[in-house]
């Protein structure tokens, strides 16, 4: 007889909204390509529909991170017969993913991110790039706008320049409400990052380009001469080749790498 999990009803405190629609997680799967031997990590498996179809293309070998302690009994049950299957009781936002990966290969982190933790939590996985391989996330539709937008663009801004300085940014497709069970009131969409084997315009200093992005957003309506004033000279942006008179949002990442190290070359901070 089979071991049935035991029901557990989603909570809006953690943004949970389970993915039903096996239409969709398909296409997921598809999208991941797990392969025996990844070291795939699942973020907020929930009640496991994703997590399934991941443990059988990985040959059984899986790690999911889970806050909510009510799912966790459910999922060593639903996968009781998978000694390759490892639950994580905590919260990804603390969890240290480079000590996960210690000397094994990159991590493969693929995850439906709860819409109210998505943005800090990218943040925190892009900090610890070097011990990942890709990442797979069903976000909101508008966070994916603006991780994958471009320079001019209404959505290019802090969270673009954040992510594409470190990675490549594929939006693949949208998922919609429906596909959920309690429907979302938002659109979602898969998106994939994938970390630079180098980086093509690295910063001297990335904690300063990403304080000097901050402040170069912080009015996007006003100019950089306005957002940089008390930082860099409209004269110092000038002699760099950008006219001071732009908007943040007109900026490519190359052109933001510049203004940061040539900060880093003077030893300004913001």
């Amino acid at each position: 007889m089979a071991v049935r999990p035991p029901v557990h009803r989603a909570r809006k405190r953690f943004g949970q909204n389970f993915l039903r629609d096996p239409g969709i997680i398909s296409r997921i799967v598809r999208a991941i390509q797990p392969r025996p031997g990844d070291r795939l990590v699942e973020i907020g498996p929930g009640q496991g529909a994703l997590t399934e179809p991941l443990l059988m293309a990985a040959d059984g070998h899986l790690e999911v991170i889970e806050l909510d302690r009510d799912l966790v009994p459910g999922l060593r049950v639903k996968f009781f017969n998978q000694p390759g299957f490892v639950v994580h009781e905590g919260d990804a936002l603390k969890f240290d993913f480079r000590a996960l990966r210690g000397e094994g290969a990159a991590l493969r982190v693929v995850g439906n991110l709860p819409y109210n933790i998505s943005t800090p939590l990218i943040a925190h996985l892009l900090d610890a790039g070097d011990a990942i391989a890709d990442m797979h996330f069903m976000l909101q539709k508008e966070v994916v706008e603006r991780l994958a937008a471009e320079p001019g663009g209404p959505d290019w801004g802090r969270l673009s320049v954040m992510a594409q300085y470190r990675c490549r940014v594929d939006s693949l497709f949208l998922v919609p409400p429906e596909a959920f069970v309690p429907r979302p009131k938002v659109d979602s969409a898969i998106v994939r990052l994938t970390p630079h084997a180098t980086l093509p315009h690295p910063a001297k200093d990335e904690a300063l380009l990403f304080q000097l992005v901050r402040q170069a957003f912080a009015q996007r309506r006003k100019t950089l001469r306005n957002n940089l004033k008390g930082l860099v000279e409209a004269e110092a942006l000038e002699g760099l080749g950008i006219d001071p008179a732009r908007r943040p949002q007109t900026l490519g990442i190359d052109e933001y790498v510049r203004i940061a190290n040539h900060l880093a070359d003077a030893e300004v901070r913001p």
